[in-house]
């Protein structure tokens, strides 16, 4: 682990070792862009079907270790017709805190992706939540009319012309395709925040942008209790309303407006 605290000597000689390969990966960029970006499948590709629903099961079960699942006096009420429950405002803040923290690892992928505009955003959206929103306490870019680009190292792998691969559910984490596990480990391993902060903060740092995303299970709640409780085969359901989205996000919403099964994905993920 990089320590801010080193000679200056070895600084200067890391940071022009640094900028040598900087200008390599640049030039590795401006290749692999001129390849386009690959095809987005229609069909389910799960060889591993059996080993994935193994890991489904283990993941369901976890889920309800940890409070999930109907209860045993539930009315029977169906998920979409049941009221949201409320999200304190403690949990959007620590949600907001680590979604901006975790904003320069999708600036540098909308860089690898040759996508200036979408790191500009993203750029403006960091100072404006670190400054006026108070380290990122408050998403007031969002009020001010700049959401968020989300993106990650397995859409810079689409963008490059990586194919999607088989479809894969990862203990804990959940869905996922060969491609956005590879990216998942990049996306880790390439944080700006493990080289910004020093050792132990650094786990601090990074520790908040998991936080951050393990809110979505309170914050899409009943969603994800329909899915994983309400389906006849909840493998199959989650796996089929994931790769919709993905596929959905990675062609910036440009699928074919009639494919009957974004009437599915549509249900679930809403405008």
């Amino acid at each position: 682990m990089m320590k801010l605290l080193i000679k200056t000597t070895t600084r200067r000689g890391k940071g022009f070792r640094q900028h040598c390969t900087a200008a390599g990966l640049l030039g590795g960029i401006a290749l692999l862009a001129g390849c386009g970006p690959a095809a987005i499948p229609t069909g389910i590709d799960d060889p591993y079907e059996t080993a994935n629903r193994r890991v489904h099961a283990f993941n369901k079960s976890l889920d309800q270790s940890l409070g999930g699942g109907r209860d045993a006096e539930s009315d029977g009420t169906e998920a979409s017709d049941a009221p949201l429950k409320p999200v304190s405002p403690t949990l959007i803040a620590v949600s907001n805190f680590g979604t901006n923290l975790d904003t320069p690892r999708k600036i540098v992928n909308s860089l690898l992706q040759v996508r200036p505009g979408d790191a500009a955003r993203n750029t403006m959206r960091f100072g404006l939540n670190s400054t006026v929103g108070l380290l990122g306490l408050f998403d007031v870019a969002r009020a001010a009319g700049l959401p968020e680009v989300d993106t990650n190292f397995g859409e810079t792998l689409h963008v490059w012309g990586f194919p999607e691969g088989p479809y894969q559910e990862l203990p804990v984490v959940g869905p996922s395709t060969r491609r956005d596990t590879a990216g998942r480990v990049v996306d880790f391993a390439m944080n700006p925040l493990w080289y910004v902060f020093p050792w132990p903060q650094s786990i601090v740092a990074n520790g908040a942008t998991w936080a951050s995303e393990a809110t979505d299970r309170i914050r899409y709640g009943e969603t994800v209790e329909s899915i994983l409780y309400d389906s006849e085969d909840s493998y199959a359901q989650s796996r089929l309303i994931y790769l919709q989205n993905r596929r959905f996000e990675l062609s910036r919403g440009e699928l074919a407006e009639n494919d009957e099964s974004l009437d599915l994905f549509e249900e679930f993920y809403g405008d």
